[in-house]
């Protein structure tokens, strides 16, 4: 919702005050000079499922929000950047893996965290080359059972464990 993202208040085209006005039917920061209305676009995140032997490679996040908790390896698609290309870029930051996206698996809506991803696109990958050492914003990775898995960071990363679990993916 529109109310949640006060934190827009100038115009980036003429730097004038925005208000609060209803446009295109929802409420909308719009500049009363220029008549600029602003759109709040979801973040869009895009991740790498990789298993082996039945078990799922997690990351540990290192910083905020969800520090210390566990999720896939990925992060925030870039204006750019192809989702895959995003996912394998990632992937590589935070565990060392180079991999390559193989198949598109699913795109899960995830409005639950404000300043989090609106989208996540989850690809399945395929490990090329690397020796698995965390980085970037992780500070551990290891492979995870299906049964033994650790505190979950993110409602996406969740939904698609619990298809996993479930037998409703791939």
């Amino acid at each position: 919702c529109a109310m949640e993202h006060i934190d827009v208040n100038f115009c980036v085209r003429c730097g004038n005050v925005l208000e609060m006005i209803v446009r295109f039917g929802a409420e909308r920061p719009v500049c009363t000079k220029c008549d600029y209305t602003h759109f709040f676009d979801p973040k869009v995140a895009a991740a790498m499922w990789l298993t082996q032997n039945n078990k799922l490679l997690l990351v540990r996040r290192a910083i905020e929000p969800a520090k210390g908790y566990w999720t896939i390896p990925g992060g925030f698609v870039d204006a750019w950047e192809n989702p895959a290309e995003t996912a394998a870029r990632e992937c590589a930051e935070e565990t060392g893996l180079k991999v390559i996206p193989e198949k598109l698996l699913d795109l899960v809506s995830s409005q639950h965290h404000s300043s989090g991803a609106g989208f996540v696109i989850f690809y399945r990958g395929k490990i090329m080359s690397g020796d698995l050492q965390a980085g970037d914003d992780a500070d551990a990775v290891d492979w995870f059972s299906i049964n033994q898995l650790p505190e979950i960071a993110f409602y996406a990363t969740q939904i698609m464990i619990d298809r996993w679990k479930n037998g409703q993916l791939f």
